[in-house]
């Protein structure tokens, strides 16, 4: 039976009294693209750092396309080298090289690559061809990044939160870009902490918190978890006053959860149309006035708050 493309059993790494990894276990199936996500500090850039080869664990075992990094490099990793793409946190090119020129100064550390015409056409950056590296916009940048992680034809494609900070538009052709890899037969494991990315792409997930996975399945799978399809949020303007307790919100009919914040309230329902109309009712009996009411479908971000009582983005 083939090896997975990523395999690691009890990964621990700490960085003096910190303990950035806490036994993790992971598998990544062929032709899957598998998402880590949790907050900053949850341990995902050092898990991926590790899987890549380019920090050592403190303890576990780490098998990558059916091999084991070895210390000191050597051929054999090398040879796993060649099988793999790489895209960083932070990439950082020269500002004066162009486009082309970046793109063969990479293809030149392979023995097999895309030409260079290939690999920006994967990309969409084939008008940029002779513009400056220092030229291109955030997004641009970010897919040129890609590129070089793409151009030695990897079986296996890492990425570390690809889309920080880029616009809306420039995020999805980098998803376009991702979902073509993945089309064609390749593995991707991408680190984000933006839901909508993580539930277009990915095939399945694991959240991660403290260096632990706390959650792992499809998108569909884990959001089904919760219970429910939707979350009412509100806020009252007269504040915790004539607030009504987690009890009557609990016995709304369609409620499944209540989860009381410091600003806002959320509820998890099953019949939105019901419990909306109820939670307003309630609250006019004891004369409570509304600051905030909104309604959205249940996400991989509300998963999380009900694991660990925290927003993803603010943990």
């Amino acid at each position: 039976m083939p090896h997975p493309p990523i395999r690691c059993t009890g990964l621990v790494k700490r960085y003096a009294d910190v303990v950035a990894v806490a036994g993790l276990d992971l598998t990544v199936n062929a032709r899957e693209c598998f998402g880590l996500l949790g907050p900053n500090g949850a341990g995902k850039t050092t898990t991926i750092e590790i899987l890549e080869g380019l920090t050592a664990p403190d303890a576990g075992d780490v098998e990558i396309l059916g091999s084991r990094w070895t210390g000191g490099g050597g051929a054999a990793a090398r040879a796993l080298r060649e099988r793999l793409g790489i895209q960083l946190q932070e990439t950082q090119l020269a500002d004066k090289l162009t486009v082309d020129e970046t793109v063969r100064l990479f293809r030149s550390f392979y023995s097999a690559a895309h030409s260079v015409e290939e690999v920006l056409a994967l990309v969409g950056l084939e008008e940029k061809r002779t513009a400056w590296v220092g030229k291109l916009s955030g997004g641009q940048k970010q897919r040129l990044a890609v590129a070089c992680a793409l151009v030695s034809r990897p079986e296996l494609l890492f990425l570390d939160e690809p889309t920080t900070g880029l616009d809306p538009q420039a995020r999805r052709q980098l998803w376009d870009v991702i979902g073509g890899f993945v089309a064609a037969g390749g593995t991707v494991l991408l680190t984000t902490h933006y839901m909508e990315e993580a539930e277009r792409l990915c095939d399945r997930v694991a959240i991660m918190d403290h260096g632990k996975v706390i959650a792992l399945g499809t998108p569909r799978s884990l959001i089904a978890s919760l219970g429910a399809e939707h979350v009412v949020e509100f806020a009252l303007a007269d504040g915790a006053a004539r607030a009504p307790s987690t009890a009557e919100l609990a016995a709304l009919p369609g409620v499944r959860a209540v989860r009381a914040g410091v600003e806002r309230t959320a509820l998890t329902v099953a019949e939105v149309h019901r419990a909306v109309p109820a939670l307003l009712a309630l609250l006019e009996r004891r004369g409570a006035e509304l600051s905030l009411l909104a309604t959205h479908h249940a996400t991989l971000e509300d998963v999380f708050v009900s694991l660990t009582g925290r927003q993803l983005r603010d943990a």
